[in-house]
């Protein structure tokens, strides 16, 4: 939406973690918490973000590098009023504000653009988002009126017997017209018992003005609960592995148990591919349709084409090609880009290389730093030789080549188009195409040899 820029704030201590590191840079199903908020801002229509920082700013501003960010320094932490405040640059007269807090990790753009759609029909000065709770014990209430509107928001320890009995809560997202945010945080006062300027109280400073203050209720509470502890983190994840695998599943995936499967946000799945149990899926992963992942396999930031078989092995920062079959026990480093139809079996590694269609690498083997082509067979046991102790080298492998069991091709070494390198080889020169290539000690039979072994034995 146009007009709409969004403050996080991220600048509390957040000890109770326990942690040298800052509390938002904490991670919930291998994504940092405050990038699904900033995630969700930008879904909402936010077309830039402020992240006020404080506690340990430098970490948490080398950790984020978005264009569409800057960040507000809360040297003195004197409540969320004081650090809406340090963002007072950012803050626009015709822009609508969107407060935000870096440690609700479960929040969805789409609620946020209920909310923004919300505030602008209503033509409200600030809109509250509120929720109903079972249990609202140590929540802020909103309070309403009995024509259902908007009348104040409470402290739980400033309400009343009869307000501490409302289950609708402040969850702590707002959403403001910039002038009047302006014009509300230059009256807030800090005439409390903590000595604090608190955000809310701009509610009521709005509301006396006669400006329009609404709230709006958030269909789940549950997208606003806040992480302060190693044990809010682990509640946070599961509920968040939850409604991603529920996410999959209602587009066509097959997660056999989702209980033991996890999947990270931003990772796209194809219809009809089935998660085995006990797989890791995280960052910008791609698996296209008809795939099979797992049991027990882990994939980051790959691309997987439809009908690839990945069985029991991890990949990294690599691609796929359709109807390939991986693993058992195979490892997939970064920077390789395997073909079609291609087979890296079992105790396969393959690292910074490029694997033709319809190549075989069935068990026992290192691909490292080389091209191949198609349709070639490696031997158990081949060995792409790239380090000399210095550097490393490249090897070429033409198309139709078959290599040995236990063969070395020591790089830099180029192998041309339909050779034979014969089992035990260590290949140090170029081959030509259509040769056999033997690189090995010719074999010896010595007649007599263990009879003279044992009589020396017996000298002694």
């Amino acid at each position: 939406m146009k007009n709409l820029k969004a403050i996080i704030l991220a600048a509390g201590e957040g000890s109770r973690m326990k942690s040298k590191k800052p509390k938002v840079l904490h991670e919930i199903m291998h994504k940092r918490m405050i990038d699904y908020v900033l995630d969700a801002a930008k879904h909402s229509g936010a077309q830039s973000m402020c992240i006020v920082v404080g506690h340990q700013a430098e970490q948490v501003q080398s950790a984020i590098e978005r264009e569409d960010v800057s960040f507000a320094m809360q040297t003195e932490r004197k409540g969320t009023g004081h650090a809406v405040k340090m963002a007072g640059a950012f803050i626009e007269d015709d822009q609508d504000i969107l407060i935000l807090c870096g440690d609700t990790p479960l929040i969805t753009g789409e609620t946020l653009q209920h909310v923004v759609k919300f505030h602008q029909q209503e033509q409200n000065s600030v809109t509250v988002v509120s929720a109903m709770v079972d249990d609202a014990t140590g929540y802020g209430r909103i309070i309403r009126d009995a024509k259902g509107a908007f009348l104040k928001s409470v402290e739980d320890k400033d309400a009343s017997e009869a307000e501490r009995a409302v289950k609708e809560i402040n969850t702590g997202i707002y959403i403001f017209a910039g002038a009047q945010l302006k014009a509300a945080l230059d009256r807030l006062k800090n005439d409390n018992a903590q000595g604090e300027y608190y955000l809310p109280d701009c509610l009521e400073i709005l509301l006396s003005d006669g400006q329009r203050v609404g709230a709006y209720t958030a269909a789940d509470a549950g997208e606003f609960v806040g992480v302060n502890s190693r044990m809010q983190l682990a509640d946070a994840a599961e509920l968040m592995k939850k409604r991603i695998n529920r996410r999959h599943m209602e587009n066509g995936v097959t997660i056999a148990d989702p209980s033991h499967t996890y999947i990270g946000s931003d990772v796209v799945i194809g219809q009809d591919s089935v998660i085995l149990p006990g797989c890791v899926i995280e960052g910008n992963t791609v698996i296209g349709a008809d795939c099979v992942i797992g049991p027990n396999s882990r994939l980051t930031d790959m691309r997987l084409h439809d009908g690839v078989t990945f069985q029991t092995s991890t990949a990294m920062e690599s691609e796929i090609g359709s109807n390939t079959t991986v693993g058992p026990f195979a490892y997939i480093r970064p920077n390789c880009q395997i073909g079609e139809n291609v087979k890296i079996g079992d105790f396969v590694e393959v690292k910074n290389s490029n694997v033709g269609n319809g190549t075989k690498i069935p068990h026992l083997s290192y691909v490292g730093d080389t091209d191949a082509g198609e349709k070639i067979n490696f031997g158990c046991g081949s060995i792409m030789v790239n380090y000399d102790g210095e550097k490393k080298h490249r090897t070429t492998i033409g198309d139709h080549v078959f290599v040995g069991c236990n063969v070395n091709l020591v790089a830099p070494v180029t192998i041309a188009e339909n050779s034979y390198i014969a089992a035990g080889s260590t290949i140090t020169r170029d081959v030509p195409a259509d040769v056999l290539a033997v690189a090995r000690a010719r074999q010896t039979v010595i007649n007599g040899w263990k009879e003279k072994r044992i009589r020396k034995k017996d000298e002694k």
